[in-house]
């Protein structure tokens, strides 16, 4: 008999009533792939999808929120630069600006783009 728990089991107990719908996808996610694999796919390690399973995650919560539902979601946001974009790029843009890069043009544009835009909080990185 397995006895270990789900990931959604592991969210239920961690957040409570209080389990927001995003986490739940996130454990639904792990459940119907692998954790390894969901968090590859947001562009996070492992370890943070279970902290933010186990409701530990001491970091921007609201950053994962906004990657997973970037994802997992489809929310967009407006990008001065880019259009439309999904809010899980978004973050990953604005954590690319984070040092400047002369790689390529698009870098330097997104740098001076996401330097300037209101959603960029200055050093935050989930």
């Amino acid at each position: 008999m397995n006895t270990a728990l789900s990931p959604l089991d592991i969210a239920r107990a961690a957040w409570g009533d209080a389990l927001p719908d995003w986490v739940q996808l996130l454990a639904e996610e792990c459940i119907r792939t692998s954790q390894n694999k969901v968090a590859k796919r947001l562009n996070r390690s492992a370890s943070l999808v279970s902290a933010v399973l186990r409701a530990k995650y001491a970091g921007d919560m609201r950053a994962v929120e906004d990657v997973v539902r970037g994802v997992y979601m489809a929310l967009t946001v407006r990008c001065q630069a880019q259009g439309e974009i999904s809010s899980a790029e978004c973050r990953d843009w604005m954590a690319k600006s984070r040092s400047f890069s002369n790689e390529n043009s698009e870098r330097v544009r997104m740098f001076r783009a996401c330097r300037d835009c209101p959603r960029n909080e200055k050093g935050v990185t989930p």
